[in-house]
């Protein structure tokens, strides 16, 4: 369908490549973006500059520069697009911006997440949850989370918020501690491929394991944390996945020393034009407790 006679209005899929060109300042970031060649988006744009009659980018060697032109245009397009995002979601169902996909690893859904989710629901009684549970971020899943709170070093991004600053340190039950058992009478649990770990903390201290003593490995701190809760010995422990055992005295802090922990939890939002009311609500508590916990 052509455009009429003096209508001034570009196609939409031109102004979609120009956002996305702005926002990356690179065709290829906005090809990436859009799941399209760079070579369609870069014609999208000369495209919609011979409709405008006005330069938008300046094309330098390793990046993309907005001329005065596009500068001025970007805002009006970006809203365009918020208000097209919007009245969209709210006419296809107001469950959109109410329902949430979060995922999260197995250990911080089941230790931090789930103990919390009372009073998350109680402010927010409107929100629907589901909750995706990995034991390492193996990528995407069947179903794309809109928000998820990743465990790991040095992650970094414009949408990537850390969440924790932890020390590790070993837990076991009250009885144990009360018999006297220390660290190289019991058994040891921990999970792996963590750097914050038994070796990491003896080190800290001078010492190391002694020759022939093992430690019992899981992929989660769901089963090693799971080991110390029965009794079996003890396990490493963060502030994160082990603050609510401690409080509730399921599990005791078997030794004062603790090592900062190399890894931490970040929590990873949407991009600006995918954010609905419930990831903004859900975002918001989320560090909202962990700077209460920070602080306490």
């Amino acid at each position: 369908m052509g455009m009429m006679a003096g209508d001034p209005l570009p196609p939409l899929n031109w102004l979609r490549a120009f956002e996305a060109s702005a926002r990356n300042l690179s065709f290829t970031g906005a090809a990436r973006d859009l799941n399209m060649t760079q070579s369609a988006v870069s014609q999208q744009i000369k495209a919609l500059e011979n409709h405008l009659g006005r330069a938008l980018f300046v094309r330098r060697t390793r990046a993309l520069q907005l001329t005065e032109a596009g500068l001025n245009y970007l805002p009006t397009v970006q809203d365009a697009f918020a208000t097209l995002t919007a009245g969209t979601r709210a006419l296809i169902g107001g469950d959109r911006g109410r329902s949430l996909v979060v995922q999260s690893n197995l250990a911080f859904s089941a230790f931090w997440l789930a103990p919390r989710l009372g009073s998350l629901l109680t402010r927010h009684p409107w929100l629907s949850l589901n909750i995706i549970t990995t034991v390492w971020d193996m990528g995407e899943g069947v179903t794309t989370p809109d928000i998820e709170i990743r465990f790991g070093r040095r992650l970094d991004g414009e949408r990537v918020h850390r969440l924790s600053h932890d020390t590790c340190f070993p837990v076991c039950t009250p009885e144990l501690a009360a018999r006297g058992a220390d660290w190289q009478s019991v058994p040891l649990f921990d999970c792996s491929g963590i750097l914050a770990n038994w070796e990491t903390w003896l080190a800290d201290q001078g010492q190391r394991l002694p020759d022939g003593k093992v430690i019992n490995f899981a992929t989660t701190y769901v089963v090693s944390l799971g080991a110390a809760l029965s009794g079996a010995g003890m396990a490493m422990g963060h502030e994160t996945v082990a603050a609510n055992l401690l409080n509730s005295k399921a599990l005791v802090r078997s030794d004062q020393h603790a090592v900062a922990m190399q890894e931490a939890y970040y929590l990873v939002t949407p991009a600006e034009h995918a954010e609905t009311p419930a990831s903004r609500a859900f975002g918001d508590w989320l560090m909202e407790e962990f700077e209460v916990g920070q602080a306490g």
